[in-house]
């Protein structure tokens, strides 16, 4: 895969976290390298793809969630490559004038959301680093195509556990929540550390080898990111466990602690 508009040549290589993520849900942006340390980690964790799509389905509810209480423009940081159920498909079904803009800073994921995007004018993609905030909140499309003086749906879900500098991660969030305007909601999911999941150690040992390094964090240090904002009941749960509605899968009671996340919503 070439160059697009300034992102840089991909490495087919080394296996991504992002790509991965893709081969998990379905999807075919990804290569042997991706599905190799897949077909890995998913010897050592056989439930992996219904832990990633009970946190994808949580998505889905908070951004239809966020959509329904009036909101019509979503940042959504570490957004990941296109796939059914995204942040734009899911808010547009409820406000189709919804703005998005995504963010992140895995290549591949940049060439095809901005292909995905193309042509329209309400949607925009910037690859950068989601923890230097005043580069993003400085960025032409986000500039352009959001208004931060009304409330916006600020998304970092499944991406926090990507990045393990807790105090830049931290200073980050809170850049972007001082600068969001008050009605803003915040979305956030991760992987959890709590309970010592029995397959942690070997997921974190397959991420070393990817672009994306991973880490788990308890229950308190995940709170932590939502600041003073206050969190929407039912508080941090598992994923599956916020709001949950029939449709959606549900995982075996060996994993539903996995993923935790929370909304919350300022003042």
């Amino acid at each position: 895969m070439g160059r697009l508009d300034g992102v840089p040549e991909v490495d087919p290589q080394r296996p991504s976290g992002a790509r991965v993520y893709d081969y998990y849900l379905g999807g075919t942006h990804n290569f042997a390298a991706d599905r190799q340390a897949a077909a890995v980690a998913l010897a050592a964790m056989p439930e992996l793809p219904a832990v990633l799509k009970m946190g994808r389905a949580f998505m889905r509810r908070a951004v239809a969630f966020a959509a329904e209480a009036g909101i019509d423009q979503f940042l959504d940081l570490g957004a990941g490559i296109p796939a059914r159920g995204s942040v734009p498909e899911v808010a547009r079904q409820i406000r189709p004038e919804a703005r998005i803009v995504s963010v992140d800073l895995d290549p591949v994921a940049v060439v095809h959301t901005r292909r995905a995007a193309a042509g329209d004018p309400r949607s925009g993609v910037l690859l950068a680093d989601l923890t230097d905030a005043e580069a993003v909140l400085g960025a032409e499309p986000v500039r352009e195509i959001l208004a931060v003086d009304r409330p916006v749906c600020l998304l970092a879900v499944a991406v926090a556990h990507f990045i393990p500098d807790t105090e830049r991660l931290g200073r980050a969030l809170e850049r972007y929540r001082e600068a969001l305007a008050p009605g803003s909601h915040l979305v956030m999911s991760h992987a959890c550390a709590e309970g010592e999941p029995p397959h942690a150690k070997q997921l974190l040992r397959i991420y070393n080898q990817t672009t994306s390094p991973m880490i788990l964090r308890e229950k308190e240090e995940f709170r932590a990111f939502f600041g003073d904002w206050p969190l929407l009941a039912p508080g941090v749960v598992a994923a599956a466990d916020w709001r949950p509605t029939g449709g959606d899968p549900e995982p075996g009671p060996s994993v539903r602690g996995e993923i935790i996340a929370g909304v919350a919503v300022k003042p």
